[in-house]
């Protein structure tokens, strides 16, 4: 038997990325995807989904609103939330979360959530014994004190990979961070690496006073740029100090935010 799932995310990367990551387990049928809550909530009054891997932050209804409009359903299917953010956590226990897993996902991290909601699911619902039950409540407990202890711990490191390998890279060594292809890299000063966040997870990730979203498709860090050099059409192009002199380019509906920051 295999539990029928949905994947709810906003950004096509990490849809593509977890789909890919679901296909090692034979028990989990991905069903479909949405893009977004208000998508997901039409899909799931339409169809039995067992269970649902949820981003936290999208636009409109969030990953949090769309787990509270699902409780009074007649068939309401298990959330493991799936998200860059950790400080969100003790609320995910509210709308009943099975699990809540931090990107980039490991593997044996998915396996245990699968492996909780395979049994819940297959064995609670065929009937659990007194001291299942209080196992299985004893866990929820064990998990939310797990995710209480990572709201407060932060790292300013961030994993990427390079020939197999993963590579932790300090925040203060990075340039810019940019999509290409679906994929997001990481520059340094003489290489760039491969990550598994989404831009939008990076930007959450590191600090606001030194990276800023210069475009939908690059985050630099502000205290790596040499030069300013105007554009057209009130768009610029910065010049970072890598070993490339790469320009990293500044759209027109951000360039207001970055001349306000920098005071030019």
């Amino acid at each position: 038997m295999k539990l029928k799932a949905l994947i709810i995310d906003d950004e096509y990367p990490a849809r593509q990325e977890l789909r890919y990551a679901l296909g090692e387990f034979d028990n989990v049928e991905i069903v479909g995807e949405a893009a977004n809550a208000q998508e997901a909530l039409t899909l799931i009054k339409a169809l039995d989904y067992q269970v649902l891997f949820l981003d936290i932050s999208m636009p409109g209804m969030s990953g949090l609103e769309l787990g509270a409009a699902i409780q009074d359903l007649p068939s309401r299917p298990y959330i493991i939330f799936v998200t860059a953010f950790d400080e969100y956590a003790v609320s995910a226990f509210d709308v009943n979360a099975v699990d809540y897993i931090l990107k980039p996902v490991e593997p044996k991290r998915l396996k245990k959530a699968i492996d909780k909601v395979y049994r819940l699911t297959y064995e609670i619902k065929d009937g659990m014994s007194l001291d299942d039950a209080i196992k299985e409540e004893h866990a929820m407990r064990e998990s939310t004190k797990e995710f209480m202890h990572l709201e407060n711990f932060k790292t300013d490191r961030v994993p990427a990979e390079k020939q197999g390998k993963t590579i932790l890279i300090d925040s203060s060594e990075i340039f810019y961070a940019f999509t290409e292809r679906d994929n997001v890299y990481i520059k340094t000063a003489a290489d760039r690496f491969y990550t598994r966040f989404t831009l939008k997870e990076l930007e959450a990730r590191l600090s606001p006073q030194y990276f800023f979203r210069t475009h939908r498709c690059y985050l630099v860090n502000l205290h790596k740029v040499k030069e300013i050099v105007p554009f057209f059409n009130g768009t610029y192009n910065l010049i970072v100090e890598d070993k490339e002199r790469s320009e990293v380019p500044v759209s027109r509906a951000r360039a207001k935010n970055l001349r306000k920051i920098l005071g030019f």
